[in-house]
């Protein structure tokens, strides 16, 4: 049988380089995108599109019917800064959603679910360098308790109902195409376009505030891959560490120098501070790398050279 793809929050931050790539993986005609709202956008534009309410049960089922869908990638939830300016929202959407795709695999209506974690399931007492797999998980935002939680139901779904759901822990998502959406790291994401545009930047985290970051090609490529991997290669199904580079503020503004000499870089910490001290530093992903075959291709210096690359062609036209 063919894969037939649903990715429900397909505008997101990681939804819409996702939906290009499974498009440009599996055919137009077999990845359904779909957002609680239509966009003018390319995920909108450049296939099949579809508004869904990921808190509806019957429209979700609704289209896997329509569409005979096999896959499915919950992507829709509130991120960690916005989940705290409305907890009770942010706990409705993110565990609901949940709940509404596993009890349809359960039902034998999804063959397959991709859900995504996030170091958000670590806090303040988790050994923040090389963060195990297996470790002390007390997260203290409710971005953070939901993922946690999620993670344990993905987890009894897939022993009780054998589930075939599988989670990556994302670190820090860094994009050139997409905007920063209400996240913790997104400072990562801002502060090169500041340097394009202004040839400054305020961070709201302190110079030597250390948190794990990804560049977006690798969390698609990893996304894809644990999907693609044979079940029984899946040995972890509450949700596997993933790791490709660590950080501070002090140690971007350097490396965008190399680019622009004149960059200037300042610190004005605020309540994200907070979220940050509470996470890891580094993470530990040998689980990923060994079970599913996991590696990363960006590390600082060659995401900035890209990043600024695909800045100036894509968004600034330089």
């Amino acid at each position: 049988m063919d894969t037939k793809i649903l990715i429900i929050g397909a505008c997101g931050q990681i939804g819409t380089e996702l939906t290009a790539k499974l498009r440009a993986t599996y055919g137009v005609n077999n990845v359904i995108a779909s957002d609680i709202r239509k966009l003018e956008n390319d995920v909108v534009n450049n296939g099949i599109f579809e508004v869904v309410n990921a808190l509806d049960y019957n429209q979700i089922e609704h289209l896997l019917e329509k569409y005979q869908i096999t896959d499915v990638y919950l992507m829709a939830a509130l991120l960690s800064a916005t989940a705290e300016k409305n907890p009770a929202f942010a706990w409705d959407l993110n565990m609901n959603s949940l709940f509404h795709v596993l009890n349809l695999a359960k039902a034998g209506k999804i063959k397959k679910i991709f859900w995504p974690s996030s170091i958000a399931v670590f806090g303040p007492t988790t050994p923040r360098h090389n963060t195990p797999q297996y470790t002390v998980m007390e997260p203290s935002t409710v971005y953070g308790i939901s993922k946690q939680t999620g993670e344990r139901w993905c987890e009894y779904y897939h022993k009780q109902y054998g589930v075939d759901v599988r989670s990556i822990r994302y670190p820090g998502l860094i994009s050139w195409s997409t905007e920063a959406g209400g996240g913790t790291t997104d400072y990562a994401v801002d502060i090169y376009h500041k340097a394009i545009t202004d040839g400054k930047f305020t961070s709201f985290l302190s110079e030597n505030s250390e948190l794990p970051m990804m560049y977006m090609d690798d969390a698609i490529k990893a996304t894809i891959g644990i999907m693609q991997a044979p079940a029984e290669q899946i040995k972890i199904r509450s949700s596997y560490n993933l790791a490709a580079m660590s950080f501070t503020p002090k140690q971007i503004g350097e490396e965008i120098k190399k680019h622009y000499p004149n960059f200037e870089l300042s610190y004005e910490p605020d309540f994200r501070q907070k979220i940050a001290d509470s996470w890891p530093a580094s993470i530990d992903d040998t689980s990923a790398r060994e079970d599913w075959g996991w590696k990363n291709d960006f590390d600082l210096e060659n995401m900035t050279v890209d990043m600024f690359k695909n800045l100036n062609e894509h968004i600034y036209n330089k």
